[in-house]
């Protein structure tokens, strides 16, 4: 195996071949380096590459394998974490270069978890500012762009996590969704992302944040990647606000189950903000049919999201305040958001309307397994292309292009991103799964049959090999 193929090899393989060693850590690490220092330049996708400690950490696991017979489940595979996340000892500065020198002395809880599963961290992946844009532009910083074609976005705000999967630069990713975050930049890279639900992944040491609208979760090449992924950062974590039991078989195990005569909704359209696009419809109404093939029952049907569009909307400017950062050291929109926070009070009122609304949502799931919908409205848009909009402008586009992410935030729901075609500038166009809540092993045991249906494991973008 050659090392381009190496670096785009599934990182459950990658820890397959270290346990049998067929190829060392030191090996891995060294050949995502080269990569990144090679690829990265022209792709931002991330903002701090830490080789010294990925190589020390890397020799003293290739040591270790001599010696040690039991390994964790992905020992000495090379991961990114994005930059909205803490590292010890490593700069985190949220998409802000006021925060350059922000080196914080721990460890994120999902970062913990990450470490307690073996892998070899390479650095800290772009994102947008405090993570509040689809796309990954933040002042100070190169724009990340998409591997499949450089001229467009890769999404965000986890946009560098899923350009360095897609190119190559990493074997798998850690991502945050707080309001598509996770799916859509998986969607824009062609990679398989996975919004957890709620209480699944520790948001340690942060507790209740935003009434828990953001989570932790991977981004991958794979459904069983980014499934063994969410088994290894699962978990209580001590003092948690939410959490859930592990799952019982494991993620994992879900990839090989059968599931059928499921009840699927599925739409196109997210009231009152848009339809989407032709090839976003496209990528829907060919998933269902294939889902109607596998012996499930599908319907055209969807919950109405209009009762979130305001409340959500009061919440996100909540956010870009309690970051802390002056006005004046924010991008235009950040900052046009933050003159528009309003009083405790207001945003009290907003995290009960959402919750209110959540649980119609969630009642619709009372008749239905699992909905499908588009990730975004429309295909990614390029590099830089809403710059030039006043910040009420930009916003509005926002909105409508995130519109089927939202909600399954508010609701606490799991969803999943699956690539199933690509658009006519050559880049994926992807599905969205939305299941009933603590649902994922139902989400990922589908998505792995719609993978096993449509392959896509061996689609590489040209720039990156």
């Amino acid at each position: 195996m050659n090392e381009i193929d190496l670096a785009f090899t599934p990182a459950v393989e990658l820890a397959r071949l270290i346990r049998h060693r067929e190829v060392s850590p030191l090996e891995l690490v060294e050949i995502y380096l080269q990569r990144i220092e090679r690829l990265n330049p022209q792709l931002g996708s991330y903002f701090t590459v830490t080789a010294e400690l990925a190589i020390a950490d890397a020799q003293a696991k290739t040591e270790m394998l001599v010696t040690s017979t039991e390994l964790p489940p992905f020992f000495g595979v090379p991961i990114s974490i994005k930059d909205l996340n803490t590292v010890a000892g490593v700069t985190c500065t949220y998409g802000n270069p006021a925060l350059l020198n922000n080196i914080p002395d721990y460890d994120d809880g999902v970062v913990t978890r990450i470490k307690q599963a073996g892998f070899t961290i390479l650095g800290k992946t772009a994102t947008s500012e405090i993570g509040s844009f689809p796309y990954t532009e933040p002042t100070g910083f190169p724009p990340a762009r998409n591997p499949w074609n450089l001229e467009y976005t890769p999404g965000g705000s986890s946009g560098g996590a899923a350009a360095a999967v897609a190119a190559g630069l990493c074997a798998i990713a850690q991502g945050s969704d707080g309001g598509g975050s996770i799916r859509g930049p998986a969607a824009c890279c062609g990679l398989v992302g996975i919004k957890p639900s709620r209480g699944r992944v520790t948001k340690a040491p942060v507790g209740d944040r935003l009434g828990g609208i953001a989570v932790n979760g991977p981004i991958a090449r794979t459904v069983a990647d980014a499934a063994a992924m969410l088994d290894a950062i699962s978990g209580y974590f001590t003092g948690d606000p939410y959490w859930l039991p592990d799952p019982e078989p494991s993620f994992f195990a879900a990839t090989q189950a059968q599931v059928s005569g499921l009840r699927i909704a599925f739409s196109t359209q997210i009231k009152p903000l848009g339809v989407a696009d032709v090839n976003c419809q496209q990528g829907v109404l060919q998933t269902v049919k294939l889902l109607a093939q596998l012996g499930n029952t599908v319907e055209e049907n969807c919950p109405d999201f209009s009762g979130l569009v305001e409340p959500f909307q009061i919440v996100w400017q909540a956010g870009v305040a309690a970051s802390g950062i002056p006005a004046e050291a924010l991008q235009p929109v950040n900052r046009w958001l933050l003159a528009r926070t309003g009083s405790v009070a207001e945003y009290l009122r907003a995290l009960s309307q959402l919750q209110i609304v959540s649980r119609q949502i969630v009642a619709f799931f009372d008749h239905f397994d699992v909905l499908v919908l588009p990730v975004y409205l429309h295909s990614p848009i390029r590099v830089g292309e809403w710059a030039a909009l006043s910040p009420e402008e930009a916003f509005q586009n926002i909105m409508r292009w995130v519109a089927p992410c939202p909600a399954a935030n508010a609701t606490g729901q799991p969803a999943i991103a699956l690539p199933v075609g690509f658009d006519s500038h050559g880049v994926p166009i992807s599905v969205q799964l939305v299941g009933k809540p603590a649902a994922e092993a139902t989400l990922i045991s589908l998505a792995a049959q719609i993978e096993a249906a449509k392959p896509w494991i061996h689609h590489r973008p040209a720039f990156a090999t």
